[in-house]
């Protein structure tokens, strides 16, 4: 196919670095070819985002919701081309990228479009005096996004930017950046400005590039811990807002009054939904003693009813790994499994692209249990008590979800208000509708995103003292 390298000030670009060839998981076929930004396309970018942002943020802040609203509108117009697309660029099964990816990208920009001319500060009664507050823009934002829900999270990262007055420039990961450029062109024909929302393909040196430059006034990056601690420091030289949303190893704790037929769907979502390619997954499910058995009985009979092959067939419902570097990491964490003792219920190490949905039964300190593996392995763990289940489950250093499952909705209450997470579910896992804040705690991340929380990691605030009367003074 024929795709631009960029977006830059309104319009497709090519790229001067090196190639960035785009590949197809399922074949491994070259599906588009992109030359990565070199520095005339980043100082382009920064300078068309720098000029254009000031005058976006003098629209009322009702037009700026209307450019967001038309593009969902786009957006949902061309749900089947952009599901294909989406398909081709990460792997997933089309059952999935037609109701989970630009779905919840179209959600996201009409949620803040509606949401824009809502946006306002605050008065304060001084007595004579009085003070107010006024929400303002931060300026230029960078985006990084993930390979794994691509669209969703440039939609994600664009919305509550834009509509809050800001410019952006959106780095895609390599793996997939056909979703982002499709975005910015959306925009641009629903109304966004030139230099509004930009999109620069590259690699590590292309981010730095942009952390680094003293025209940008925050950084949203979703990726792993590791990358996440690295981008942290280098905004943290400028003094940059960030928002930070990494991985983690979140518990999913199953108590025996629990419906099993619930708790199984919800580990299934929370494990090989899109391959197990989930920042947010449930990847170590506790189980109370009572239930673990028929818990692991049921999970193995219902599993093996996935249907892996070409993600184009409407009928796969497990898709291939994004690279054959992470079928390699997430091949190579089975195999140390399996030669640790650990027990495998179902599942293994796979053949071609594929990893079939794997289930293990480990101790807390096995790796398998404490690394994160990004790919279809969960990790099963018993336990007795409710206090024994919440320590452990807060034992490690991340803390971006958790879930709980029980009838016993003041347990639920209670052991979701202990669990060191910033995303909860009770009795359901991996929803996260637009309106609910997404978010992390401890190495998991910070910021949110989502909800009216995002709006406040978008701007800043100005606070205004206005005096009404004499000012006195000592002398």
């Amino acid at each position: 196919m024929t795709q631009p390298s960029h977006w830059i000030d309104g319009r497709p670009a090519e790229g001067s670095g090196a190639a960035l060839p785009v590949r197809f998981p399922y074949t491994g076929e070259i599906i588009a070819n992109l030359r990565a930004a070199a520095a005339p396309e980043i100082e382009a970018a920064l300078a068309a985002a720098t000029r254009a942002q000031k005058d976006w943020a003098a629209w009322r802040p009702a037009d700026r919701g209307r450019v967001l609203l038309d593009a969902a509108r786009l957006i949902r117009e061309r749900a089947e081309e952009l599901a294909q697309l989406e398909t081709l660029d990460t792997g997933k099964p089309i059952s999935e990228t037609r109701v989970a990816d630009w779905p919840s990208g179209a959600d996201a920009l009409a949620f803040f479009g509606g949401l824009a001319g809502a946006v306002t500060g605050q008065h304060i009664p001084l007595g004579r005096d009085w003070a107010y507050t006024i929400r303002e823009p931060l300026g230029v934002c960078v985006g990084i996004g993930a390979w794994n829900y691509p669209s969703q999270i440039a939609c994600w990262k664009a919305a509550p930017a834009l509509v809050m007055g800001n410019a952006m420039i959106f780095k895609p990961s390599e793996e997939t950046p056909l979703g982002a450029l499709k975005l910015a062109e959306i925009l641009t024909e629903a109304g966004a400005p030139p230099g509004i929302f930009q999109v620069l393909n590259g690699g590590r040196e292309l981010g730095a590039a942009l952390i680094g430059d003293a025209r940008v006034a925050k950084v949203s990056l979703t990726g792993s811990v590791a990358t996440g601690l690295s981008v942290y420091a280098a905004a943290a030289s400028g003094m940059r807002h960030v928002t930070m949303e990494l991985g983690g190893k979140s518990p999913l704790i199953v108590f025996d009054d629990a419906s099993i037929e619930d708790a199984v769907g919800a580990a299934i979502l929370g494990n090989f939904y899109s391959s197990g390619q989930v920042c947010s997954n449930g990847t170590r499910v506790f189980l109370q003693d009572g239930i673990a058995e028929a818990f692991l009985a049921r999970l193995a009979e219902r599993v093996a009813a996935l249907k892996q092959g070409d993600p184009r067939d409407e009928g796969t419902t497990l898709g291939p790994i994004i690279s054959p570097a992470q079928l390699e990491k997430i091949r190579g964490a089975i195999t140390e499994g399996r030669a640790s003792g650990a027990r495998l219920i179902c599942g293994g190490e796979g053949d071609g692209p594929f990893v079939p949905a794997t289930v293990f039964v480990a101790p807390d300190d096995s790796p398998l249990a404490t690394e994160e593996i990004f790919g279809p392995v969960l990790t099963a763990l018993t336990f007795r008590t409710e206090d024994e289940a919440v320590a452990r489950a807060n034992a490690l250093p991340y803390g971006l979800a958790a879930g709980v499952f029980t009838r016993d909705l003041a347990r639920a209450h209670r052991v979701v208000g202990r669990l060191e997470a910033g995303t909860t579910w009770i009795n359901a896992y991996n929803l996260t509708p637009v309106e609910m804040p997404f978010g992390a705690v401890k190495l998991s991340g910070i910021g949110r995103e989502n909800g009216t929380a995002a709006l406040e990691h978008y701007s800043q605030l100005k606070s205004v003292y206005v005096g009404m009367g004499p000012v006195d003074a000592p002398v």
